[in-house]
């Protein structure tokens, strides 16, 4: 499971980076590894962990716009006799965060294969709340976008806000595994509850507090117009609720769960939300996802690498699904942002299909036993490529909104690069921090992100 806390840059303007965040991840890796000293590249033989272990940061940012974002994470795995080490038998993530404007996370995530026996069960209980979630119309480079409409005192400025729009989210999961030959051909029957709540930024919220010269202004954002120009059909607008069931096959080689070596993970998905479950939209989506590794080095070096293609087979997606990339274990929002495309914006690229990728190469350049953990450091350089493959479609007969859209262009690839950092302790508790930067303006143009996991 893999999951992050700071949100990317806005496009055009240099993300407001979490100083705090950075600080005290370095500090807490600072004072248990790099005061050692030796040869970081030599192999080494890890102490075998058992019961119970845990590694916590705290969960801290600020952004001038949704103001200061306090709280904290852990992650809790039990080892059982250790026999199994490093792969857990229970894995328990929480995660608590509030910002001074409203925003929220709370979260509860639950791994293993041991509570039901012979089946894996990955489950999720979370209820996500944010007061200007990024919103850029549909399509990718269709979707025409312009930074100075959302950057003060620039001539075209019209709100620090106006690609963004407000979200509230209960998010309810249940995913069951089981061998069908043997531990590397797995069935997967799921269900996932989306209660999707959204409406246009609350200005007059965000501007408590604020200097009387900065305060936001109150106007139609691109979500507003969306709305009035019907390409947000009226029965959409505020959201809904989606039930979600999940079939598939998984293929899993991987060596190593956290950070594989050598090995593959393939999954084929059918995504059905029939109307039998209360369904006001019935649709369906197929979901192929193939992740592999390569050892270059053994225990130092190697490649790793992810595609995936969503897209939708059948019926009509509300706008409001289209952000969502699932997997097996994981729901994410994106195409763009911390675990898609790092240093594009989050949504930027978002239709009814999509296919992307990410290259990595991981060097774990230090490696020790400390306080009784066993930790390493790793850096790997990125890659990440994605675009819209099957066009969101809508329709609209305003001249306004007919203007509007012919000032995009033809979607491609849209493109990033960048570097990771990750600090392990016992394989398992793997904090990240990865900096991305955009190929295209029109995608943004960086985006700095701090959280838990390799990115596959």
């Amino acid at each position: 499971m893999k999951r992050t806390i700071t949100k990317p840059s806005k496009p055009g303007n240099l993300m407001k980076q979490p100083f705090i965040s950075l600080f005290l991840l370095l500090s807490f890796f600072s004072t248990r590894t790099f005061g050692q000293a030796g040869d970081s590249t030599k192999r080494h033989t890890e102490k075998i962990k058992k019961g119970w272990n845990f590694g916590a940061l705290p969960s801290v940012a600020f952004d001038s716009d949704l103001g200061f974002q306090y709280g904290v994470l852990t992650n809790i795995y039990n080892y059982g006799d250790g026999s199994s080490y490093p792969k857990y038998r229970h894995s328990i993530y929480l995660e608590w965060a509030r910002t001074t404007k409203g925003t929220g996370k709370n979260q509860l995530l639950y791994d293993s294969e041991y509570l039901i026996p012979h089946i894996r069960l990955t489950a999720e209980a979370s209820y996500l709340t944010d007061k200007a979630l990024d919103f850029y119309g549909f399509n990718g480079y269709n979707s025409f976008y312009n930074p100075d409409l959302a950057t003060q005192g620039t001539p075209d400025y019209i709100s620090k806000m106006y690609y963004r729009l407000e979200r509230k989210m209960t998010r309810i999961k249940f995913d069951f595994q089981g061998n069908i030959t043997d531990k590397k051909l797995r069935w997967l029957i799921g269900y996932t509850m989306f209660n999707v709540k959204i409406k246009s930024v609350d200005i007059a919220a965000l501007n408590k507090g604020r200097n009387q010269n900065d305060l936001l202004p109150d106007t139609s954002l691109l979500y507003d117009k969306y709305i009035d120009w019907g390409i947000i059909p009226q029965n959409q607008k505020n959201g809904g609720t989606t039930n979600l069931l999940k079939f598939g096959l998984v293929y899993d080689t991987r060596d190593n769960e956290p950070n594989p070596m050598i090995g593959m993970w393939t999954e084929a998905l059918v995504l059905v939300s029939p109307s039998f479950l209360g369904n006001q939209f019935t649709y369906s989506k197929i979901v192929i996802n193939h992740r592999q590794y390569f050892t270059l080095h053994k225990d130092v070096l190697n490649l790793a690498f992810r595609v995936s293609y969503q897209d939708k087979i059948g019926g009509k997606m509300p706008f409001y699904m289209l952000p969502f990339i699932f997997s097996s274990n994981q729901i994410r929002d994106g195409l763009g942002g911390a675990k898609t495309l790092r240093g594009i914006a989050r949504n930027r690229v978002m239709g009814e299909g999509v296919v992307f990728g990410n290259l990595e190469m991981r060097w774990k350049f230090f490696r020790r036993e400390i306080f009784n953990q066993n930790f390493y450091l790793a850096l790997a350089p990125f890659i990440d490529v994605g675009r819209v493959t099957r066009k969101y479609d809508f329709q609209t007969n305003d001249p306004e909104a007919a203007a509007y859209l012919k000032l995009g262009s033809p979607e491609k690839f849209h493109k990033s690069f960048g570097l990771g950092f990750y600090g392990a302790m016992n394989q398992n508790f793997v904090a990240a921090i990865n900096y991305g930067m955009s190929m295209d303006k029109n995608d943004g143009t960086n985006g700095l992100y701090i959280g838990l996991d390799f990115l596959f």
